[in-house]
This record gives structure tokens, C-alpha cells and sequence, in this order.
């Protein structure tokens, strides 16, 4: 009996230290009351809890949350009401704050977000609604993080989920928007005509310019060789010049060399050939070149004799 007494102890002994021996897993705490009062608060690891006396009030978890809050009806500053969901991602970081700060804490933190979301979107118009989420989320994100740090939650941030206006504020940005698109569609089809044009202006412009310059180039070139060639021409009539001088030429050689330029003119196309006097003279004086040429020769030719005149037959 007594053996069995012993057994049975024994065995309620180990059924109470499986009941009171806890084991908190990494990223949670437990709140533990003794008797009703707050006692203490479980981090990770193995704890013993008193039995019949302590009690787990509360099991927090201590990792990153998300609140996501349905839609909800939201009048803006100029009267449109739109749908907005938003998202909240929280953590707890007083287990003790989130046990007893609030009844219900995630159900007043979502609470306080369409309120806090109501009272924003309520100052502001559609269209700054509609362009300005990361001021909302901002001044969402400070809100909320301030009104619950007594309830032992840290609001990292806040982020608009869906903005939904009413089907004809729909249609008419679709519109508007379409619109956007065909005047942007039009500015840039100009501006690149525009581009084109320039470009093809540009191209005709480096074009001319190009055979001007070619031109000019071509006509400098046929300058400079007109004028070597004028220059060689008269460099060789004066080398020839200062040769006759040199080789002590006088003036009826002088006065040669004029003539047969004359000759060569006589042999062209000219009809007539005026000879000044004084050549004339001096030719006269060059017996060598009157000889040659006969030109200044002042003998007359003996005159041919006269046929005798045929008688008439008729007459005679």
C-alpha cells in the first residue's frame, strides 16, 4: 500500500514539473502573474513556473506584423469618396505594455488607422490624394507610432494599399490621361520633325559650303597656274632679252627681231600690215635683211613691153 502511495506521488510530482516546466522559443516573451499581479516576463529559454500560483497571462510575440485593414470610405477635401486600404507593419516591443495597455490592442491599432487615414485624406483634394502617398504614409507612420507606444507597439510604417475613386472619377482621368498621352505623342512627332529638318538643313548647308570651297580651291589653282605660266613666259622672254645684251646684240639686231615678229604676223589671218617709217629706213640700211626678205627694196621693176595692138579686120 505504502509502495503504491509512493508511486503515486511520485508520478503527480512528474505531471507537475511537465505542467510547470516551460520552454519560450526565440522572438516570443510570456507575461507571468503570481496571484493575479503582474509578476514577471519569459524571454527565450527554459523557465519553471509555481504551480497553483503562477499563471501565463499573455504570449507575445516579439517579430514583425502586418495589419492589413480592408477598404474603407474615405471623403476627401473637395467631396469625392474613394476606397483606400492600407497596410500597417508593426512589432511589439513591450510585452508587458502590450498585455495590459489596451484591450484588444490589434483591433485598436486597426481602429486607429482608418480614423488617423480619414482625418489626412479629409485635408487633402483627389488629385493630391491621388499624387501624394508618400506624405500620407509619412504622416500616417508618425501618428500611429506615437498614439501606440503605450500599448507597447512600434509602427515602422505605414503604406497605402489601393486607391479605388468612383467609376465616372475613373473615366474621366482615362480620359485626361489618353488626352496626356496624344498631346505628349504630338510634341514628340513634331520635335522630331523639327530635328530632321535642322538636320537636313544643316546637311545642305555643309554641302554648299563644301563646293564653294571646292570652287575657290579649283579657281585658285587656275589662278596660280595662269600666273606661273604668264610669269615663265615673260621670264623667258627676258632671259632671252638679257642673252642678245650679253652677247652684245646692237639695235639693227634689235631692230631684226622686231621684223620677224612682223613676218610671223603677216602670216596670219590680219589683212593689212602698217610699218613705221623709220623700220622702214632702217631696213633699208640692213642690206642682209633686204636681200633676204626683200622688204624696203626701192628699185623699180623694168616695165614688161607692150603687145602690139590686133588690127580690125573689119576697119583696115
Amino acid at each position: 500500500m505504502g509502495i503504491e502511495i509512493g508511486i503515486g506521488i511520485a508520478v503527480l510530482v512528474l505531471l507537475l514539473l511537465v505542467i510547470c516546466v516551460k520552454i519560450v522559443s526565440q522572438g516570443n516573451e510570456y507575461v507571468i502573474e503570481r496571484l493575479g499581479k503582474f509578476k514577471k516576463t519569459w524571454n527565450a529559454g527554459l523557465h519553471f513556473k509555481v504551480p497553483l500560483i503562477d499563471r501565463i497571462a499573455n504570449k507575445v510575440t516579439l517579430k514583425e506584423q502586418v495589419l492589413d485593414s480592408p477598404p474603407q470610405p474615405v471623403i476627401t477635401k473637395d467631396n469625392v469618396t474613394m476606397q483606400i486600404d492600407t497596410v500597417v507593419y508593426f512589432k511589439v516591443f513591450d510585452a508587458k505594455l502590450f498585455t495590459y495597455g489596451a484591450v484588444r490592442p490589434i483591433s485598436a491599432l486597426s481602429n486607429l488607422t482608418a480614423t488617423t487615414l480619414r482625418n489626412i485624406v479629409g485635408e487633402l483634394e483627389l488629385d493630391d490624394t491621388l499624387t501624394s502617398r508618400d506624405t500620407i504614409n509619412s504622416r500616417m507612420t508618425e501618428i500611429l507610432d506615437s498614439a501606440t507606444d503605450q500599448w507597447g507597439i512600434k509602427v515602422n510604417r505605414v503604406e497605402l494599399k489601393n486607391i479605388i475613386p468612383p467609376a465616372e472619377i475613373q473615366n474621366a482621368m482615362e480620359k485626361q490621361m489618353k488626352a496626356e498621352r496624344d498631346r505628349r505623342e504630338t510634341l514628340l512627332e513634331a520635335e522630331g520633325h523639327k530635328v530632321a529638318v535642322i538636320t537636313r538643313a544643316e546637311g545642305d548647308k555643309q554641302a554648299m559650303i563644301l563646293a564653294a570651297e571646292g570652287e575657290r580651291d579649283a579657281r585658285i589653282a587656275r589662278a596660280e597656274g595662269e600666273a606661273r605660266a604668264i610669269y615663265l613666259a615673260k621670264k623667258a622672254e627676258a632671259d632671252g632679252l638679257a642673252a642678245l645684251k650679253e652677247a652684245g646684240a646692237d639695235g639693227a639686231v634689235l631692230e631684226l627681231k622686231k621684223f620677224e615678229a612682223l613676218v610671223a604676223l603677216s602670216k596670219g589671218t590680219a589683212s593689212k600690215i602698217i610699218i613705221p617709217t623709220d623700220a622702214v629706213n632702217m631696213t633699208k640700211s640692213n642690206v642682209l635683211f633686204s636681200e633676204t626678205t626683200g622688204i624696203g627694196d626701192t628699185t623699180a621693176e623694168a616695165p614688161q613691153p607692150k603687145k602690139p595692138a590686133k588690127k580690125d579686120v573689119c576697119c583696115d
